[in-house]
């Protein structure tokens, strides 16, 4: 087989089999909350979520078990600053985004108080949107 058979053999096996795409979904302000993070951050966040849309694992994702099963965090540092963005992998019908924000916390590598609040709060309202009809 030469070469532009083998390339047109693998596009028609893409066309046949096409990746599902998993819906997002982002509760409350994240939107909000992503958009005002600085450019580089948000281009990061904006491809791993792109690859957890497409069932692709990014490497740097850390579980916030406090929270439960299935809620993790993407992490990011850019200009001597620690930026985070909570999602729900876990749930039917999407992708669930949570918050985003500039870590602040002056106690080490917790997650700060008001954060994880705002976080179990909306993972509350993610879990009732899931269960939905």
């Amino acid at each position: 087989m030469t070469k532009p058979e083998r390339q047109s053999r693998a596009r028609e096996t893409k066309q046949e089999n096409p990746p599902s795409t998993r819906l997002v979904v982002r509760i409350a302000s994240s939107k909000d909350d992503l958009s005002a993070l600085p450019r580089q951050v948000k281009a990061s966040f904006g491809s791993r979520l792109f690859e957890l849309q497409h069932g692709v694992t990014p490497l740097d994702m850390k579980p916030l078990t406090r929270f439960g099963t299935g809620v993790y965090e993407l992490r990011q540092s850019f200009d001597r600053n620690a930026y985070r963005m909570v999602h729900v992998v876990n749930l039917t019908k999407a992708l669930y985004v949570l918050h985003a924000f500039m870590k602040k916390s002056k106690s080490g590598i917790g997650l700060p108080k008001p954060d994880a609040k705002l976080i179990a709060v909306r993972l509350q309202r993610a879990r009732q949107l899931d269960a939905e009809d």
